[in-house]
């Protein structure tokens, strides 16, 4: 039986055409809901920039943020891996020699390190992304628990800084940047801790996704569904692969499995 839906954002509930949510999507949300269903975000934003879901907002019980280093339950954390300070530093010290930037994202505040247009042109013109600190001290922020680190690199770069992170891992969910997080942070033991908090089996957990950062989701999940928008190693990934989301992909997949 279904008790929990896991949704990514980008891509798979807001389109990265019109930054909004389909109308037949936050219906088949609240029909889930209004059977019980618990309904979480799993997202590898941070809390502070989850600004384009209010369409849905009264029908969430919890949130998975930064790729599962901060998860909530209500109003309580029920999972909290941040990055380990000696890591923090060594990815900035790369930012620095190789001249990229970097958005910081701490417990309480987002900044950016070695700040270029690109965070700008991807971020709020191109994602509509907002609540990024500009202008915040960066060393007061590195003071903080440090959840998760994007720096805008190719994946040649990635490939040449993970290796020497052991501790991290990285996940990209636009090909002109990486999240990274602590190694024991991704999306599928974020869902896991939530799951075990409520007392929820992972085969009752559905998890909807289309980047390579929700393929750990779908490992945990009972059924993982890939939108049809996703990338061929992400539709490998899931138990079904539904119609683009601009296709009306969640209401597909949510009619396939019986949800609505």
């Amino acid at each position: 039986m279904i008790k929990a839906l896991f949704f990514d954002i980008d891509g798979t509930l807001v389109s990265m055409k019109t930054h909004t949510i389909l109308p037949s999507a936050v219906e088949c949300i609240a029909q889930a809901k209004h059977k019980g269903i618990k309904v979480f975000i799993a997202t590898g934003r941070p809390l502070g920039i989850i600004n384009n879901i209010d369409g849905i907002l009264p029908f969430i019980d919890g949130y998975l943020t930064a790729n599962g280093a901060h998860c909530i339950v209500g109003n309580e954390v029920v999972y909290h891996q941040p990055i380990l300070k000696a890591d923090v530093e060594l990815i900035l010290n790369e930012a620095t020699k190789q001249d990229y930037s970097c958005v910081v994202v701490g417990q309480d505040a987002i900044g950016t390190f070695n700040y270029k247009d690109n965070i700008d042109r991807i971020f709020r013109r191109m994602l509509d992304i907002h609540g990024v600190d500009y202008n915040i001290p960066i060393e007061e922020l590195l003071k903080t628990d440090i959840l998760e680190l994007t720096p805008f690199v190719s994946v040649h770069q990635e490939q040449q800084l993970m290796p020497r992170i052991p501790n991290c891992v990285s996940a990209r969910w636009h090909p002109e940047f990486m999240d990274v997080t602590s190694r024991l942070a991704d999306k599928g033991r974020g869902l896991t801790a939530i799951a075990y908090h409520l007392g929820i089996a992972l085969s009752d957990c559905v998890a909807f996704g289309d980047g390579g950062n929700d393929i750990s989701m779908f490992v945990a999940a009972g059924i993982g569904v890939a939108m049809g928008n996703a990338g061929d190693n992400v539709k490998q990934a899931a138990n079904f692969v539904t119609k683009h989301i601009d296709e009306e992909g969640i209401m597909h997949a949510m009619k396939y499995l019986g949800i609505v």
